[in-house]
């Protein structure tokens, strides 16, 4: 059996894809095709964050983290290993919105490996110095770590100024009744809620009494030999005192700015070691359990591990959200798009950056279809 190729810091073997059975003229094709399907967002100034309150629907719009210009499409192919393709530049940071919520739950399931959380059913409160502060209600108090990965938590309170039912309210509500919601049993409803992401990054935080950029700088992006230049950023009235010191509790996105800024090769070395079931160069980084778990839909959401764990799961009632990919296969998407696709089967980590989501599974398609 063939070793398994990791690359060391600062360099990534490149291979012709045809040195592994992939057909070049297909992936030229596969990578046209993106890039005639960038998206519509400015370059010159993300769209998301110069739309007024009466578009977004938000009546607490206001940005609080850095922001920055996008630059033009990039991205990746690796196969076995290698790196088979690349376009734009890759060594450029950009924000990378919600692809930043796989790197906070990647920061629980450290924790979790390291025996900082019993069990994900666990009521979280009990896990809290002063529980009373977020989780002060018979309703927050039935809210699990689980229900928070899973984004089923409907956890009801303000954080960093945000009130929950701000974030992506109804359409059909005005402003002046968002607050009247109905909020449903926790770990009952799906929601994609930034509020909520946010408050799952507090409580990582107090868990490891540790700003969240430095335990995954240590535990994961050194040793998979990342660059230096990644940073994670929270917001401006995001900072706690904790055991004396103030640290910035980070955001789970770039909704009102902030989270993951990092370049393409990073995504492809993360995804790598996702690829490799969590192992780099025989050193554990994070459990197989763990992956299983993120990997696994809930019942409530069959296409959603944990956050952001996209399933391309074909079980009954879902879709396949990529067609010609593995039902096990799957893909971490924030905004823009940005995207890194795991391919167990084929041996495949794609990153994508600023593709229309509505042409994903076209070039992924066309990429699988080079696979001789």
């Amino acid at each position: 059996m063939t070793k398994d190729y990791f690359p060391e810091y600062g360099n990534w073997t490149r291979k012709q894809p045809g040195a592994l059975n992939m057909d070049e003229k297909q992936v030229e094709e596969a990578i046209r095709f993106a890039k005639t399907h960038e998206n519509k967002l400015s370059i010159n100034n993300m769209q998301m964050f110069t739309r007024t309150a009466s578009e977004t629907r938000e009546p607490h719009d206001e940005v609080l983290g850095p922001v920055k210009e996008r630059g033009e499409m990039t991205g990746l192919i690796i196969k076995d290993g290698y790196i088979v393709a690349e376009w734009g530049d890759i060594n450029r940071i950009d924000m990378t919105f919600s692809v930043t919520k796989t790197y906070l739950s990647t920061t629980v399931g450290l924790a979790y490996d390291k025996g900082l959380i019993s069990d994900l059913n666990d009521n979280v409160y009990r896990y809290l110095p002063n529980p009373d502060e977020h989780f002060g209600n018979e309703h927050n108090k039935k809210i699990t770590w689980d229900h928070l990965l899973r984004q089923t938590s409907e956890w009801q309170g303000v954080l960093w100024d945000k009130p929950d039912w701000a974030d992506r309210p109804p359409e059909n509500m005005s402003f002046d009744s968002l607050d009247k919601q109905k909020y449903m049993m926790p770990g009952s409803k799906y929601k994609y809620n930034d509020v909520r992401v946010n408050l799952l990054a507090l409580l990582a935080t107090n868990l490891w009494r540790n700003p969240l950029p430095k335990i995954l700088k240590e535990n994961v992006m050194d040793p998979i030999g990342a660059s230096n230049t990644w940073r994670w950023h929270g917001y401006k009235n995001s900072w706690i005192v904790l055991d004396g010191q103030n640290i910035q509790s980070v955001s789970g996105g770039g909704h009102w700015g902030g989270g993951m800024f990092i370049n393409a090769l990073d995504h492809a070395r993360f995804g790598y070691l996702f690829l490799r079931n969590g192992e780099w160069d025989k050193n554990k980084i994070i459990s197989k359990e763990w992956i299983n778990m993120a990997s696994s839909p809930s019942e409530i959401n069959k296409s959603y591990g944990f956050m952001n764990w996209f399933l391309n799961s074909n079980e009954e009632g879902t879709e396949k959200k990529i067609s010609s990919a593995p039902s096990n296969a799957v893909y971490f998407s924030g905004l823009g798009s940005n995207i890194i696709y795991v391919d167990w089967q084929n041996d495949l980590v794609v990153v994508v950056r600023w593709i229309d989501s509505d042409y994903l599974s076209g070039f992924i398609d066309l990429i699988l279809k080079s696979l001789k």
